[in-house]
């Protein structure tokens, strides 16, 4: 046996249906072996390994992307001028979509990884979950006389991840995105706390509820947070929501299919489940039941328990039953172009799509985000200047003044 193949050591993988797929299209292409095609991939990797520094110079920020979904907002980012060093997520079916798509797998669980192992970065985005703060532990604090910070109101909670990394890695900027009513939830403790956290962090921090039915044919409104570094840009921070709209809004006929497969269409049995149940709650005054969307229009909120029945969002055909979206539209829904590979099964694709973001609207706003940024970048650079500049005037610096 040779000796270059008595040291070499085997190692046991799994890979995606469409990574495989690739990998067999491109060994018979280059008619080379699977092992050989292997080998080169990943000496292909550890070549480009050095030049990630160049890249990331290159880039005009970097960011992180926390709770990642399928990457929406890595999307928003990316489209303007970013370059994601770090992704956190943790459920297996939108880690594949992530693969398949960006060709990075995302970290996993968030609460498991230190603040020290994430890269520096300028911007961290993150679209936490909402969950109700305890206030136990605070209490005891409060009742032995001892001071209480984020990590004790926010502990046991998603939340206190993002703080602690901001209070380890002090981004430039950060923004988060949320249900619209995090404001209201468990009568407004949960946003009372979120807001004194980041302001306790020294960041200048921004909300305002969005609707991204101008960017999309989908009512669907979301709160986004925006916060930029008061300790690197002092207080006196300008930002606002001021969104440039499309001048065209679309409608939902625009992302529909023409020629869809009947497995979408509602079944005689749900279909008329579905009408009992609306004519229930109407008979007792309530307002649940399913939506018939107005094709002209835009649609209902696309939510992640769309899978179940559809009823949010439910297209009329002619002589029959209505029918779903299918997973392809609801891409096009939440604004995610074509070329963004759906690679799980419908019911995956239904809950990734229904908790993922409206991409062009958060592209927008990480538009206004960034041209922020550029701003304050641009003025703490110019304030280094003059300071500088009247150092050498004083004659700090006799042998600077000399040449």
């Amino acid at each position: 046996m040779p000796r270059e193949l008595s040291v070499m050591k085997q190692l046991h993988f799994r890979i995606s249906d469409e990574v495989y797929s690739s990998l067999t299209e491109y060994s018979v292409a280059e008619n080379r072996t699977m092992q050989d095609s292997m080998l080169e991939a990943i000496a292909y990797l550890l070549a480009n390994q050095k030049s990630n520094a160049a890249k990331t110079k290159a880039a005009r920020f970097t960011f992180i992307d926390l709770f990642a979904g399928i990457g929406g907002m890595r999307i928003a980012y990316e489209a303007n001028g970013g370059r994601c060093v770090f992704t956190s997520e943790w459920d297996r079916y939108c880690q594949k979509m992530y693969l398949d798509n960006f060709h990075e797998l995302p970290y996993g669980d968030i609460t498991q990884i230190n603040a020290e192992d994430i890269p520096d970065h300028d911007i961290l985005v993150a679209g936490f979950p909402c969950q109700p703060f305890s206030i136990a532990g605070v209490s005891k604090k409060n009742s032995l006389g001892k001071a209480t910070g984020f990590l004790d109101k926010t502990q046991g909670t998603l939340f206190f991840d993002v703080a602690r990394i901001i209070e380890a890695k002090r981004p430039k900027a950060f923004m988060l995105e949320n249900v619209k009513n995090l404001k209201s939830h468990d009568r407004g403790n949960t946003w009372r706390v979120i807001l004194e956290t980041l302001e306790q962090l020294n960041y200048h921090v921004s909300a305002e509820v969005l609707d991204g039915q101008c960017y999309s044919p989908q009512h669907r409104e979301r709160i986004v947070i925006v916060g930029f570094d008061e300790k690197r840009y002092g207080k006196n921070i300008d930002f606002s929501f001021d969104l440039q709209k499309p001048r065209r809004k679309k409608k939902l006929a625009d992302i529909l299919n023409e020629n869809v497969d009947a497995k979408y269409t509602l079944s005689d049995h749900l279909w008329g489940y579905l009408q009992d149940y609306a004519a229930k709650h109407r008979a007792k005054g309530n307002g649940f039941g399913f939506g018939l969307a107005d094709v002209n229009g835009v649609s209902r909120t696309l939510s992640a328990r769309y899978y179940k029945d559809g009823s949010e969002i439910l297209i009329p055909q002619e002589n029959t039953n209505p029918r779903r979206l299918t997973p392809r539209e609801c891409a096009r829904l939440q604004g995610f172009s074509d070329s963004f590979k759906i690679t799980v099964s419908d019911t995956q694709a239904y809950k990734q799509f229904g908790n993922s973001v409206v991409v062009p609207l958060m592209t927008e706003v990480a538009r206004l985000v960034t041209e922020k940024l550029k701003e304050l970048d641009s003025v703490a650079d110019g304030e280094h200047l003059n300071k500088l500049v009247g150092y050498i005037g004083d004659n700090r610096y006799p042998d600077i003044m000399s040449n």
